[in-house]
């Protein structure tokens, strides 16, 4: 277990650093939903928010409950939950940078 939490604590580190690994990451996250590899997707993409904007903010920004977001992003979590019309995923569309850090202040 510690391992883990070690490995997240350094993606974590590396996010809030690194724009290009912000970007790397959220394209590889989008990447694999794109290719039907839902599961290693919403991982990456969990990973992700929890790096950057994390969960309790993005509920904010899209007037929806922290706690609702993180199922659609568990291994559980039914694919139609994810319809960017509907999640976090409309915090992915370009907006200039592409990047969810940089995307918490856009109008919903």
């Amino acid at each position: 277990m510690a391992l883990t939490k070690d490995f997240n604590e350094t993606v974590k580190n590396r996010l809030q650093r690194s724009e290009g690994f912000r970007r790397a990451l959220l394209r590889e996250a989008v990447g694999c939903m794109i290719s039907g590899d839902l599961e290693t997707g919403k991982s990456v993409l969990r990973k992700y928010i929890n790096g950057t904007i994390g969960f309790v903010k993005l509920g904010a920004d899209l007037g929806r409950s922290p706690k609702v977001l993180m199922r659609m992003f568990s291994p559980i979590a039914i694919p139609e939950t994810l319809h960017p019309e509907t999640t976090a995923l409309k915090w992915t569309r370009p907006s200039g940078s592409g990047d969810l850090a940089q995307n918490q202040n856009r109008p919903q």
